[in-house]
Parts: structure tokens; C-alpha cells; sequence
């Protein structure tokens, strides 16, 4: 019977994730929120013509700031990132969605104090950018130990590759079962 790794299945191991799937999801929901606040309708205008009716002109917030909803798309971008990197590339990566929430949320400030412009749409673009950055301080600030995707594809440090091949792909590992039988291998005989 082995026993299983602490530094994978312990209780600091168990909080890393959990703070990465919170960083993750403020990320992601901030960003969204913002995305989606800035494409709805945040101003009517009317305009007189003489004897025909008044004309109607709409405008998004993406009309009227088009670049909260291109950093919008960056947060969006940035929260998956966050998944794929480690170490001092994801606390980078934090500083940088901290920044795009900021700049988004002050977005959102402007909308809000424009006059002729609804105040709740502004209003989310600037609760979505703030997610956002609280998002990003949490993955600059303790990004750096929370585990990583993509370390099953890793070369071990004790595997030394042609060498394993003496044992069967069972004794080897799941990965290496699948990648036999992929060949049309039998991964029980050696």
C-alpha cells in the first residue's frame, strides 16, 4: 500500500486550489460581467425634425468607450492564463489582470459620471472591473504555489525514458497503458 503525496493531497494543497479556482472564477465573472455590461444600450438620444416624429439614436457603452470592452476581452483572456502558468509568469500575469480590472472598473466610473447615460450598466462594468482586479491581487499575491495543469505531460525526474520500457506499460503508469494500447500494443507484456 503507498502512501499518498502531502504535497499534492494536503491541506495547503487542497487551500492552493481552492484559492486558484476563486481567482479563477473572479477573474473570469468580473471580466464577463463587464464584457457583457458594455454592449447594452447606455444612451438614448432624440432629436427633433420639424414635423416628423422625434429620431431615436442608441448608444452601448462599447460605442461610447470602446476600449473597456477590448480590456474586457483581455481580463476574459488573462483568467484562463491564469490556469496555464506558474510561478512568477502567473504572479505577472496577476499584476497585469489587476491593472486591466482597474482600468476597466474606472471605465465604468466614467460611464457612470457622463451625463445622459444610464447609471446601471456603468454601474456593473465598474462592479465587474473590480472583481476583476481583486481577481488578478489574488493570483499576483499567492499565485505563485498553487498548482499547475499539465504536470502529468512532465518529464519524472527518476524516469529515464527507454529504461521503463523493460516493465510492462501497466507497472508504468495509466498514461503509459493508454499510449500502448494507442500503438495496438498490449500494455501487460513487456
Amino acid at each position: 500500500m503507498s502512501v499518498p503525496d502531502t504535497a499534492t493531497t494536503g491541506p495547503s494543497a487542497v487551500r492552493g486550489r481552492r484559492e486558484l479556482a476563486y481567482a479563477v472564477l473572479l477573474c473570469l465573472a468580473g471580466a464577463g460581467l463587464a464584457a457583457w455590461a458594455v454592449t447594452r444600450t447606455w444612451s438614448v438620444e432624440l432629436t427633433t425634425r420639424g414635423a416628423l416624429p422625434p429620431g431615436e439614436r442608441t448608444r452601448t457603452g462599447a460605442e461610447l468607450l470602446p476600449w473597456v470592452s477590448a480590456l474586457a476581452y483581455v481580463g476574459l483572456a488573462g483568467g484562463g492564463a491564469v490556469l496555464a502558468t506558474r510561478g512568477r509568469l502567473r504572479r505577472l500575469l496577476g499584476a497585469l489582470l489587476a491593472a486591466v480590472g482597474l482600468a476597466v472598473a474606472v471605465g465604468g466610473g466614467v460611464g457612470i459620471t457622463e451625463s445622459g447615460v444610464s447609471r446601471h450598466w456603468p454601474a456593473l462594468v465598474l462592479a465587474g472591473g473590480l472583481a476583476l482586479a481583486v481577481g488578478g491581487v489574488l493570483t499576483g499575491w499567492r499565485g505563485g504555489g498553487w498548482p499547475a495543469m499539465g504536470a502529468r505531460y512532465e518529464r519524472r525526474p527518476g524516469s529515464t525514458g527507454p529504461a521503463d520500457a523493460n516493465r510492462p506499460a501497466v507497472e508504468r503508469g495509466t498514461r503509459d497503458a493508454w499510449d500502448a494500447l494507442d500503438r495496438g500494443e498490449d500494455p501487460t507484456v513487456t
